[in-house]
């Protein structure tokens, strides 16, 4: 362990540290010059000054407690009717804040799997069907909760195929769950469709709505179409949505909002024989810190319906500057018909490898969101975007530019790893290559690992160095199999 970190023998001045962590934050992207499009949600510096003051006050108060705290309580009891009135819940509306999108799913796998051990206790191995482009967090929850998600395909709108989600409902599902919208596209599922399969067999049903929940019903204030999607539909049960996205609060803050308690009352914890007093909990975590709390709360009283109408359709105006302009550069096509503040390009037949134009992108300091199946390069645009539209389409321009002079960049970089990885029949292997990754991040002393360079140590990284472009042309035939697969299942179910 020589060389490293160890806590200072004396104590270092505060102006010290307060320099140090400036220096360190100095290396990271510029999100506030809108140079990263998924990890913040900038709604102009008096704001964020607001949610760093608000946090501060509370940074060191605690929700395990909410006796102790009462503020905290009144703050997460008003930021939960904000919510549920925006999402159109009943009077019964109930719910409790998180730490986040993941935990709020985590929260909601996990009272649905106990809902069904109480309701239905013959269920020996619940599923929970779901589009395949639900977000991982619910793959997450069921490893930890030994739930099944049983994945539905989407169409070519990367809508989920609501005929296909019909027959994968059996005897042993408990719930069913559909995204508002959908991360990589923008994408709303056909929430009504699904809802009323919910009903017909008699199940409850979840909306993955952490991008879109604090999104989508300024969108529709704004006369954009947007479908219905929240407690309007009568099957909808709960909803999952981010306060740290569109609600504009700190990080991390996130809502799992239920239509009754009679349906919350399944997420509680309760433990009755521990020493130290009887131990009750709403959420996946014990302490639960004030800061995040008094920021969410603090960010909608400061924005109101004026401010949120404002920053939605200024994000959905980038949005739909970038959308016109991709789909004006030779070469690359919009992906899914998004009604959100969300664009994702890839290339059209006979385009660019999509994945070497990321890698010259990165190159000229963007943060790049790549995707697979399609795939894809994700924009999450907000207010904050509107400035930079021209600058990243005129970069978008110059590295297609640059990798249709220059195909072979296709085979340098990153690009070669991430298109093998989006390839690769062979799951485990894909796996086991980013397991690699988070190896050496996580190994000892303080590694900021070279993506690339970590994951070729694994198996596919291996066979990509050995049969690279052989390789290649064997997955691209398999691809263009598939497609031909998936055409003629559908030619047979309309028929």
């Amino acid at each position: 362990m020589s060389g490293a970190a160890r806590i200072p023998a004396r104590g270092v001045a505060a102006d010290e540290v307060l320099a140090e962590l400036a220096a360190m934050k100095s290396a990271d992207t510029d999100w506030k010059g809108g140079r990263v499009f998924s990890l913040v949600y900038h709604a102009g510096d008096d704001h964020t000054r607001l949610l760093e003051r608000a946090h501060a006050l509370f940074a060191s108060t605690n929700l395990l407690n909410p006796m102790a705290f009462q503020s905290l309580r009144r703050m997460e009891a008003e930021v939960t009717q904000m919510a549920a009135g925006l999402m159109h819940g009943p009077d019964t509306a109930v719910g409790a804040m998180t730490s986040g999108g993941t935990e709020s799913i985590l929260v909601a796998v996990a009272a649905y799997r106990d809902r069904a051990r109480r309701k239905r206790p013959w269920i020996r191995h619940p599923e929970i069907v779901a589009p395949r482009t639900i977000h991982p967090a619910f793959d997450k929850a069921a490893h930890y909760f030994g739930v099944r998600i049983r994945k539905v395909d989407v169409d070519d709108d990367q809508r989920v195929d609501v005929r296909a989600f019909a027959r994968a409902i059996g005897a042993r599902t408990i719930a069913v769950a559909a995204s508002a919208p959908q991360y990589p596209h923008g994408v709303v599922d056909p929430i009504e469709e699904v809802g009323a399969l919910a009903t017909q067999h008699g199940l409850p049903m979840h909306v993955d709505a952490c991008v879109g929940g604090f999104l989508l019903p300024w969108v529709e204030r704004l006369g954009r179409p947007v479908p219905r999607w929240d407690f309007r539909v009568p099957a909808v049960t709960s909803i999952s949505a981010d306060l740290h996205k569109y609600a504009y609060a700190g990080k991390g803050a996130s809502m799992l909002l239920w239509r009754s308690m009679d349906d919350m009352r399944h997420q509680f914890f309760v433990a009755t024989d521990f020493p130290g007093g009887i131990y009750a909990s709403p959420t996946m975590i014990g302490t639960r810190p004030g800061g995040p709390v008094a920021a969410a709360w603090a960010a909608m009283r400061a924005l109101g319906e004026d401010g949120y109408l404002r920053l939605t359709g200024a994000g959905c105006e980038a949005a739909d500057r970038l959308r016109a302009g991709i789909a004006a550069i030779p070469g690359l096509t919009v992906i899914g018909p998004s009604v959100a503040a969300i664009a994702a390009w890839g290339a059209a037949p006979g385009g660019p490898d999509v994945f070497a134009v990321a890698d010259r992108l990165e190159a000229r300091g963007w943060s790049i969101d790549r995707m697979q199946h399609p795939t894809a390069v994700h924009l999450t645009c907000t207010a904050n975007h509107l400035a930079i539209v021209d600058d990243y389409l005129a970069d978008l321009r110059a590295a297609v530019d640059e990798v249709v002079a220059n195909p072979n960049l296709a085979r340098s970089g990153s690009a070669p790893m991430y298109g093998m990885m989006a390839k690769v029949p062979v799951r485990g292997l894909v796996k086991q290559s980013v397991a690699k990754v988070l190896e050496a991040m996580y190994a000892p002393g303080v590694i900021v690992p070279d993506v690339s360079a970590s994951a070729s140590d694994g198996v596919v990284g291996k066979v990509l160095d050995k049969y690279g472009p052989q390789l290649d042309a064997v997955l691209e035939r398999v691809d263009r199999v598939r497609a031909r697969v998936r055409r003629a299942r559908r030619l047979r179910r309309w028929r």
